[in-house]
């Protein structure tokens, strides 16, 4: 038999590409020959909530004449350790609404139930971002999460951007805690010793169900030591998928006679509909994406394959069923589901275990340190009400021209309480909002170093080509307004800067502050290179964070227009556009 995959330009630049005809030929002839690896047409996707995935299993015609089984994968992703029930954001008629949502208990139960439908062919898998971005995870580098995770059951993890931030041994152990597989194909190791160049994870895992046999690749985000802190992934090298993915695509399609191929990735959306499009990913039939807590309610059709993301914060768990008869799939069933503790009562076994996690930092973390009458939410692109808060309080207490925040994603929004009108921020939500407590730095520079670094900074958000956009939103500022056009190209997308009160001028020297990035340069600030004058000013975001609501609590922190953009809304939410996609 002729065998038939992609392959990528040969080092002499000539090509092998099968068409896409050929393959729906081989997959045919495949499955008369018994390898299980043709795929039929009907695809039916699910509506978003769970009661109607099952309708739609129900209605198979090859499930209710019995002769047809069906295996179910569950996806959470970017859960960023946030233990509990939580405020979550929603789009609805284009208004921002406020549901609760996500806690590990209520996470338990519901895959527990969704996992009864089909006991014997579920596979649950996280992609990565988990033991981040809350307080007892902070403090424990990630340890405490591990047990809850396992009690969770798990049988696949990816690690993500943040899997790194304890660096590369706490990763290996923490990572190492957990009882399901681990696979990554595009970490290696950086290193002077016995492990040098070796792949960190397996890059692949298979899987035998509901009488198919499938399989899994998994990628990181190459772009991870310069989205981050260089220090948290030294030891660490990164490649991109290019590299590799058409090579374990053509293993577990021809050697390992797989009827199915899913990337389970953590690259952003933009990266992953991008990857959806390259030729190399021939062979693939869903890319399972995480990091930009994307939610993808309907599959996003690339040119080669299909790409899901499902949220985050344990908010969301994505339930995908496929149908199989006599070894050939049938059909195709997704929907995004809510994780409700309305309807996924809180599982007592896991709130016991996540009281214990909490238990030595409880007196610490639940301490309020001050509080707000507006609701505190990072969910837009441009500009945000928790990141202008963190700004103001940098600008209050160290009266820089420019106060700088990164333009993280994570941390869910914290809505005032209905009866007070007022939002408690506590200990514990500060380690979410900042979840790295970083020490401040100052620096000078010129406006000319500033509006290139603006240009950059727009670039990681708003490339053309997907491959360099960061999972991050617009950097933060106070001090400072600019006026961008996000389409055009790098070098032209800042119209104008006013830095207090008053135009820019290249030649200007202008004061700044930010957060030190552990293994920057002295001479680099928030990604600001060869600055003049830096120094570490001894005090940290946290510590500022604190000193600041102490004093001014009830804040009102809003979108004032620190950020005007002449091409998009600022209540954009989303990097991805020009696909059948809205994020609600």
């Amino acid at each position: 038999m002729k065998k038939v995959y992609h392959q990528n330009n040969c080092e002499c630049g000539c090509k092998n590409e099968i068409t896409e005809s050929d393959r729906r030929t081989f997959l045919k002839q495949a499955s008369t020959m018994g390898l299980g690896l043709a795929f039929g047409t009907k695809v039916a996707y699910g509506l978003s909530n769970d009661d109607s995935t099952i309708r739609d299993i129900e209605k198979s015609e090859s499930i209710r004449k019995g002769k047809a089984q069906h295996f179910t994968i569950l996806h959470t992703s970017d859960i960023h350790a946030q233990l509990d029930t939580h405020d979550e954001f929603f789009l609805e008629n284009g208004s921002p609404v406020y549901k609760k949502r996500g806690g590990f208990a209520s996470l338990k139960t519901m895959i527990r139930t969704l996992k009864s439908q089909n006991p014997s062919n579920t596979i649950v898998i996280d992609g990565g971002d988990c033991f981040q971005g809350g307080g007892v995870a902070a403090l424990t580098e990630g340890k405490a999460i591990i047990p809850l995770m396992n009690d969770i059951g798990y049988d696949l993890l990816l690690p993500g951007n943040w899997e790194v931030v304890y660096g590369k041994e706490m990763m290996l152990k923490d990572l190492g805690g957990y009882r399901g597989a681990k696979i990554c194909a595009n970490m290696f190791h950086d290193t002077q010793d016995d492990f040098s160049g070796e792949m960190i994870f397996p890059p692949y895992w298979t899987k035998n169900v509901a009488g198919i046999k499938i399989g899994f690749i998994g990628y990181n985000d190459p772009l991870t030591p310069k989205r981050q802190s260089p220090a948290y992934s030294a030891g660490i090298k990164f490649t991109d998928p290019a590299l590799n993915v058409a090579k374990y695509v053509r293993v577990l399609r021809d050697y390992e006679q797989c009827a199915m191929v899913f990337l389970v990735t953590h690259m952003g959306l933009a990266q992953q509909v991008d990857l959806a499009n390259k030729a190399y990913v021939d062979g693939v039939d869903y890319i399972l994406g995480a990091d930009t807590h994307e939610r993808v309610r309907k599959p996003i059709q690339g040119k080669f394959s299909k790409v899901t993301e499902p949220g985050a914060f344990g908010s969301f768990v994505s339930k995908m069923d496929i149908v199989v008869e006599n070894g050939i799939v049938k059909e195709h069933h997704y929907a995004l589901l809510d994780v409700d503790p309305q309807k996924y009562k809180p599982d007592a076994q896991m709130l016991q275990l996540v009281a214990k996690a909490k238990e030595p930092f409880a007196k610490e973390l639940n301490t309020v340190i001050g509080s707000s009458k507006t609701t505190l939410v990072r969910y837009y692109v441009m500009e945000n009400p928790m990141d202008n808060m963190i700004t103001d309080a940098l600008m209050w207490k160290l009266k820089p021209d420019i106060a700088l925040s990164n333009g993280f994603r994570f941390c869910p929004p914290l809505v005032p309480n209905p009866k007070t009108g007022i939002a408690e921020i506590t200990n514990d939500f500060l380690w979410s909002m900042l979840p790295v407590n970083s020490e401040a730095k100052w620096a000078r520079v010129t406006g000319l170093q500033l509006k290139n670094w603006l240009e950059k900074e727009l670039e990681n958000v708003f490339a053309e080509d997907p491959t360099k956009r960061f999972g991050g939103w617009v950097v933060r500022f106070q001090g400072m307004k600019i006026n961008i056009t996000a389409d055009k190209p790098i070098g032209h997308r800042v119209n104008s800067i006013v830095i207090q009160g008053k135009e820019y001028e290249d030649g200007s020297i202008y004061s700044v502050v930010a957060c030190e990035r552990d293994g920057d340069p002295d001479d680099t600030l928030c990604r600001i290179e060869h600055v003049l004058n830096p120094k570490k000013l001894n005090i940290t975001l946290h510590d500022i964070l604190r000193e600041y609501l102490k004093v001014h609590s009830p804040v009102s922190p809003s979108v004032d227009g620190r950020v005007v953009c002449t091409d998009k809304p600022i209540t954009l939410v989303s990097q991805l556009e020009g696909y059948d996609y809205d994020f609600i």
